[in-house]
């Protein structure tokens, strides 16, 4: 056999056996698996973990080293679950620790478990955890409640960082735009349009355009303010929305040309805008759960607008409505129509097409004023538009 056909054959060998470990641990292990591979070292312990999760009667993953009936577990006790936890963040990149850590939530009802200082100091923070934490925001003993901060507190520092430069910047530019003036002094102008504009006054000879009309924009954050007010569900199913928004609030106030108001409901309604500098304050002031009343929060938002031509008002929630259907949507109608920029986003996170009321949703879009899922990085555009109260770039 030449060299050549023998590294071919170890190749073809080794990817064979890659094969089949990938296999095993995908199938668990039983002995219907097929695979016959037997697990050692680093892959045992992946296996462990895994099977510790997803192990169950019937389920066909056993504990590695163990025979018969399937017995890993993660069992009921704090340091048990924060030790799988470690083990999850070793063996494992963040994005499948994060599904992971979902799942045995929701599997193995650990939310209780996630009152423990220990256990928190264990987890990898996102916001799907943090959305947990504050469903838990009331029952929390006040040994945990600090960490629980530290946690969710690291996962809006992360989004922050993430979302807040381009959200100033895009919708820095629609302020701008959104404030021309005709007459503007020299920095001011907005040459793209100004040429435009003057292209009939073109001198061919000279090679130059005469600007006979100048078009310019007023520096917003001297001569524009305008009014958003975001109105969020925080009801059980809306949790990673409340995070996403909570953080998107804070970055507006923090822009002296917009005025921002924060406010969340369920069939309460509660104003956290003097909390806005901290979005974590925010986060810890609502109270993911309960029922809806969106008639009722947007009757305190109306309340709130002193000036509809230059107010945006966003409602974040799923429009299943607890309270007065017709009054909602009349209440809408009327801002609409005092000039105020109406926005309904049936979720703001990155969860995929969430459930929601299609019925209040098509009627909302009759009055024109469209519902739609929205992503964290579609938000800036979203809100420019409405600014400069263009169609807004409604996902297909």
């Amino acid at each position: 056999m030449h060299t050549t056909d023998a590294t071919d054959a170890t190749d073809a060998t080794d990817s064979a056996g890659e094969r089949l470990r990938r296999w095993r641990l995908v199938l668990g292990g039983s002995e219907a698996d097929g695979t016959g591979h037997a697990l050692t070292g680093r892959d045992a312990a992946m296996d462990a973990a895994l099977g510790a999760l997803y192990g169950g009667p019937g389920g066909g993953r056993k504990a590695p080293g163990r025979t018969g009936e399937r017995s890993a577990g993660l069992g009921g006790s704090a340091p048990a679950v924060a030790r799988w936890l470690g083990d999850i963040r070793t063996y494992f990149p963040a994005s499948v620790v994060q599904v992971m850590q979902r799942d045995a939530i929701e599997r193995l009802g650990l939310s209780a478990l996630l009152l423990e200082p220990e256990m928190l100091e264990a987890v990898e923070p996102d916001v799907h955890l943090v959305g947990t934490l504050l469903s838990l925001n009331k029952a929390m003993p006040d040994t945990t409640r600090e960490t629980a901060r530290m946690v969710v507190r690291a996962v809006v520092e992360q989004l922050e960082k993430k979302l807040s430069g381009r959200t100033r910047a895009v919708l820095g530019g629609a302020l701008d735009r959104s404030a021309r003036i005709s007459r503007p002094r020299h920095r001011d102008i907005d040459w793209d349009r100004t040429i435009r504009a003057n292209l009939k006054n073109y001198l061919a000879e000279h090679r130059t355009v005469v600007p006979e009309r100048l078009i310019g924009y007023g520096r917003a954050a001297q001569s524009v303010k305008k009014e958003v007010i975001l109105c969020i569900d925080q009801s059980g199913s809306m949790a990673a929305s409340v995070v996403y928004a909570s953080v998107f609030g804070a970055v507006l106030a923090s822009m002296r040309s917009i005025a921002t108001r924060l406010v969340v409901f369920d069939t309460a309604v509660v104003d956290l805008t003097d909390q806005l500098d901290d979005p974590v304050d925010v986060l810890f002031g609502t109270q993911l759960g309960g029922g809806t009343d969106i008639n009722r929060a947007l009757a305190y938002c109306q309340s709130k607008i002193t000036r509809p031509a230059d107010t945006v008002v966003v409602l974040i929630s799923d429009l299943y409505e607890g309270g007065i259907r017709n009054e909602m949507l009349r209440r809408v109608a009327t801002m609409k129509a005092a000039g105020v920029q109406f926005v309904t986003l049936l979720a703001l996170s990155d969860e995929g097409a969430p459930a929601y009321d299609r019925e209040h949703a098509a009627a909302l879009a009759a009055l024109g004023a469209p519902a739609f899922a929205c992503t964290p990085d579609l938000f800036p555009e979203v809100m420019a538009a409405a600014i400069e109260k263009k169609p807004l770039p409604v996902p297909e």
